[in-house]
């Protein structure tokens, strides 16, 4: 199977990851290593020097609320918890998982994707983006 595996998921949205989960913990059945990756919005266009100190409170807020919300989200999967790696960046979900695919030499990326608009045609935004952009095997679970 896979040895490494990425998979976004939005902690404020869960349920769009439930049958992520089971399709990632299949794909990693024998050693493979699923990393939780959830990425906050950056703040690099709010440079206002006055509120920079409050921002950066904020980001940290959001922060350690991610990191919490993926550690209870560990508690979905049923392989060993010292097989889920997690991680928290800022920034935008292609980018990050890209960057992310490319420092642990990633094998695929396992997305959830909500059910699309007309806008979206027959993805949703972030999972579209991310198979656009990606350099690895991405799938997508609805």
């Amino acid at each position: 199977m896979y040895h490494t595996i990425i998979m976004p998921v939005d902690v404020f949205e869960m349920e769009l990851s439930d049958k992520a989960v089971r399709h990632a913990e299949f794909m990693a059945q024998k050693d493979g290593i699923i990393h939780l990756l959830h990425v906050l919005p950056g703040s690099a266009s709010m440079t206002i020097s006055r509120f920079t100190a409050d921002l950066r409170r904020f980001e940290e807020h959001l922060q350690q609320e991610a990191e919490t919300r993926l550690k209870t989200m560990v508690t979905h999967f049923s392989i060993d918890p010292s097989r889920i790696k997690l991680h928290v960046s800022f920034g935008n979900i292609r980018d990050a998982v890209n960057d992310l695919a490319e420092e642990l030499n990633a094998d695929v990326v396992v997305i959830g994707s909500r059910n699309p608009t007309i806008t979206t045609h027959l993805l949703g935004s972030n999972a579209s983006n991310v198979i656009r952009h990606a350099h690895i095997p991405v799938l997508v679970v609805r």
